[in-house]
């Protein structure tokens, strides 16, 4: 097998803070590294995540920091023209001319790695373009899409994708797994950023459940949630958990609640990399409905579907301790044999090679 020469071009991968980019390109990166390959990952010098970097100088890739697109422009031509695989993620300050600028000066392929697929497309719909712009779609020989299903082919048929493919999150089960010595602090738990839309279900899925069951513990970590908000006394916070700190609280739980972005639920198949982090330490998830879980979880198996106050405390309240384990067991299995990191760079490097080996039989027809 030979190796190949990737250069990411994303959001961050030295910062997790605000941002769940970081933790996905490092799964990947370190993967791909692990398989024999050479990568350079191009990251922006913000300064919101120079105060906040807990992995300066990931230690499977070379990382480089640039301050300005003039400076990228400058520093780093010659390894995008030469590199196998470019990849321009979303979310990319400056992504617009940053994907120009790739796909102009590449000789190898360039791909756009959607990590925010549905909200992308929405605001494309919108005509907001902060990142991406409908005509710089079709110059990408890959769109890789954190969403799969029926999206894909909206990607190639409404917006001109050359070829959209599903790259799901994923987890490092080296770094998420059970802690069988671990103590049980919360009935429930949640991890996530505040935003309005996933607001109206955790009131509903883990606050209010925890107003009607008093003697219930619950939990919330995430950042940005307004100062009006009123937490029932039963509920603790916390404003931010770094990556190191997320095996530690899953496994405090006996129960966690996953919350869908509005966006992700109408388009569906868009699992969080929280879901995926949670059933690895195969802690019982209990999750809002949304089109196409079915295709990552049995429900009722392997993960727990509630719609309403109601159901939520009947899980929390009814269900026996051995099917609780059992169903978080299960999930774990899915996740090992599915949704590893391991598994998305195998996806990557296949299709590095397939790209590169259509492009070689194009010029040998050509010749």
């Amino acid at each position: 097998m030979s190796a190949f020469d990737y250069v990411f071009l994303g959001l961050s991968i030295t910062s997790s803070w605000g941002n769940g980019h970081a933790t996905t390109y490092r799964g990947l990166v370190r993967e791909l590294a692990a398989r024999g390959h050479r990568v350079l990952f191009l990251e922006r010098d913000l300064d919101f995540y120079a105060a906040n970097r807990d992995m300066p100088e990931p230690p499977y890739c070379t990382t480089r920091l640039y301050r300005s697109l003039e400076e990228l422009r400058s520093a780093y031509a010659r390894e995008v023209r030469d590199a196998d695989l470019v990849v321009v993620g979303s979310y990319v300050p400056e992504g617009i001319e940053v994907g120009r600028w790739a796909t102009r000066t590449a000789r190898g392929a360039v791909a756009f790695y959607d990590i925010d697929t549905p909200v992308t497309l929405a605001r494309l719909a919108r005509g907001e373009e902060e990142y991406l712009t409908p005509s710089l779609i079709p110059e990408f020989d890959l769109y890789l899409s954190f969403t799969g299903g029926p999206t894909l082919r909206v990607l190639e048929k409404r917006w001109g994708a050359k070829r959209a493919e599903a790259l799901h999150c994923s987890v490092d089960p080296g770094l998420y797994a059970p802690d069988p010595d671990a103590g049980v602090r919360w009935d429930m738990g949640y991890l996530g950023t505040y935003s309005d839309d996933r607001q109206p279900t955790l009131e509903r899925l883990l606050l209010e459940p925890a107003r009607r069951w008093r003697q219930g513990r619950f939990h919330v970590a995430g950042p940005q949630y307004p100062d009006a908000i009123r937490w029932p006394a039963n509920v603790g916070r916390e404003i931010h958990l770094a990556p190191r700190e997320h095996r530690a609280y899953y496994n405090a739980q006996r129960f966690t609640l996953n919350v869908t972005r509005r966006d992700m639920i109408e388009a569906g198949f868009s699992p969080s990399v929280r879901l995926f982090e949670a059933a690895a330490c195969a802690v019982p998830i209990v999750s809002d409905e949304w089109p196409g879980l079915e295709t990552f979880f049995v429900p009722g198996e392997e993960i727990l579907v509630a719609r309403s106050t109601e159901e939520s405390l009947a899980i929390l309240q009814g269900m026996g301790e051995e099917q609780r384990r059992r169903i978080g067991e299960r999930a774990r299995d899915r996740v090992l044999a599915e949704h590893t990191a391991a598994h998305r760079a195998e996806t990557v490097e296949r299709l590095t090679r397939e790209i590169l080996d259509a492009r070689a039989r194009t010029t040998s027809a050509t010749a």
